[in-house]
């Protein structure tokens, strides 16, 4: 078997309403993340990953440290963007949540703005490119975190992530230059498709349902 570059779970155009442009789309997904697809199957072979999931191909590279940057690169960034893709929406973000991710972020977090403002300091204080996370920890709460390039909570052991906001300036510059907090505010307000989210939360986070 070999990874494979999953469909957008919408038209490369039905985003540009809520901010972000059918060219970012089409070079987002059909360059930068089919190149890391690419790669990593380049690995498959040399690194032993043959038969292993995503997602433990993701946790093991985390787990070797340097050695496993190689790997981390390619697997992370596949995985991270096949979350990435899903979790947004046309028409997405706004205030009205469904009722349990709703209800979960106003206990961990005092409330929706509370949770949006901890998110977006973690995507604009990420140095360089990396993710912001919103994830379920050990104990079942909701934390916000950050990753540096293609690192995801699965690879550092923080938890299981639910939502992810791309902060590489891949993700954002066609639509809005070098100003990642305007990136980020749009992301919540506009595209985060909330229903997934909560789906997520409710199954344990994604499966990929890819491996080597």
């Amino acid at each position: 078997m070999a990874f494979s570059l999953p469909p957008l779970p919408y038209d490369v155009s039905a985003l540009a309403a809520s901010g972000m442009c059918q060219e970012t789309l089409e070079l987002h997904h059909g360059k930068h993340h089919n190149a890391y697809v690419t790669a990593l199957n380049g690995l498959i072979e040399s690194k032993g990953l043959a038969g292993k999931t995503l997602e433990e191909i993701v946790a093991e590279a985390g787990k070797a440290g340097a050695d496993g940057l190689p790997v981390l690169n390619q697997a992370g960034q596949h995985w991270n963007h096949i979350l990435f893709w899903q979790v947004m929406a046309p028409n997405g973000g706004g205030d009205s949540l469904p009722a349990k991710i709703g209800a979960k972020i106003t206990e961990d977090f005092g409330g929706l703005a509370q949770f949006k403002e901890a998110f977006k300091q973690a995507g604009v204080t990420q140095f360089g490119s990396g993710w912001a996370w919103l994830i379920v920890d050990a104990s079942g709460k909701l934390k916000v975190t950050k990753t540096a390039n293609g690192a995801n909570p699965l690879s550092t052991g923080e938890g299981t992530p639910i939502l992810g906001a791309d902060v590489w300036e891949h993700a954002y510059y066609l639509d809005f230059r070098n100003v990642r907090p305007n990136y980020l505010d749009n992301f919540l307000n506009k595209l985060v498709n909330w229903e997934v989210v909560e789906s997520l939360l409710l199954s344990g986070g994604l499966k990929s349902g890819q491996s080597a």
